[in-house]
């Protein structure tokens, strides 16, 4: 007997968390093998999306692009670490996600922009690392319009700085940014906070929340973290019976949950009892058009 279809559905997507090119075909052939083989129902639906999946990304994996900088996008969200070259990007990005990537005290240790998946608030958060920015870099110089047109697709930025340096090479690649007419929600990194406390950062920038952050201190680290996931402005919705949340944009209501599980759920979707923010006392039954809270719990009541 397999097991239920929405369960079924998130085992694979986190099978293919990651993967891309040949690996990710071969991973969805694999899946694709495992499925029964129901021409109607919940599970026809998924066999019908694994194969477009694998028609996607086969055809993806035949187009080359030599000198392409686009970053597939993966994750409930995209935030863009965006600094000077030599401000910490790399040891933060690895230190939040596990990636392993060359570091170096020197600047331009990275040439291409290097995404990266990583579980913030619960959620996959894919973090992307642009490589430094120099003054000029909206008119081209350092292939900096390449990389503006990477961060052109994030949902948010996170100015990188050293906290000891001086803000001038921050101001320069804020000014970059907004040359390039790109405006997303942003919050300022202080990095290598273990030399400095970054204090003058947030004096020169007192429009931006200013974290300091250490890669060696788990408790920076932590409030970083913290700061980014409200940068996505998503809304964690969790299921009475699943530990992980679904992830949302702003307004969610209880019939975009349940439609999030299954069309057929949306479409007999009488409500749903409640935990949570939204909810005056635990187990609430509210109705589809209730709308949700950030860590909000709900069960959905459907149409026998």
């Amino acid at each position: 007997m397999p097991m239920p279809h929405r369960t079924q559905m998130q085992v694979i997507k986190r099978r293919l968390v990651g993967k891309t090119g040949s690996e990710r075909i071969r991973e969805l052939r694999s899946i694709l093998g495992e499925l029964p083989g129901y021409k109607n129902g919940p599970y026809a639906d998924i066999r019908k999306w694994v194969e477009s999946e694998l028609v996607q990304t086969a055809t993806r994996n035949r187009v080359t692009h030599r000198d392409s900088l686009a970053v597939r996008r993966e994750g409930a969200a995209q935030i863009a670490l965006v600094g000077p070259p030599n401000a910490g990007k790399s040891s933060l990005l690895q230190a939040l996600s596990n990636i392993q990537i060359k570091t170096g005290d020197y600047p331009f240790t990275t040439t291409r922009p290097v995404p990266a998946l990583t579980r913030i608030g619960g959620v996959l958060v894919q973090l992307v690392e642009i490589p430094g920015l120099i003054e000029g870099a909206a008119e081209g110089r350092g292939r900096g319009r390449r990389f503006l047109g990477v961060l052109r697709g994030a949902d948010a930025i996170l100015f990188c700085h050293d906290a000891g340096a001086p803000v001038a090479a921050l101001e320069a690649v804020m000014h970059e940014v907004s040359a390039a007419k790109i405006e997303r929600p942003a919050a300022i990194a202080a990095t290598k906070r273990d030399e400095t406390d970054g204090r003058q950062l947030a004096a020169a920038f007192p429009q931006f929340q200013v974290v300091a952050v250490s890669v060696l201190d788990d408790e920076s680290l932590d409030r970083l973290r913290d700061t980014i996931w409200r940068l996505t402005g998503l809304v964690r919705v969790y299921l009475r019976d699943d530990e992980e949340p679904l992830a949302f944009s702003p307004p969610v209501t209880v019939v975009d949950v349940a439609d999030a599980i299954h069309n057929e759920l949306g479409s007999c979707c009488l409500g749903a009892r409640v935990w949570g923010p939204s909810a005056r006392f635990d187990g609430q039954k509210l109705g589809p058009s209730h709308v949700l809270q950030d860590g909000d719990t709900v069960e959905i009541l459907a149409a026998r």
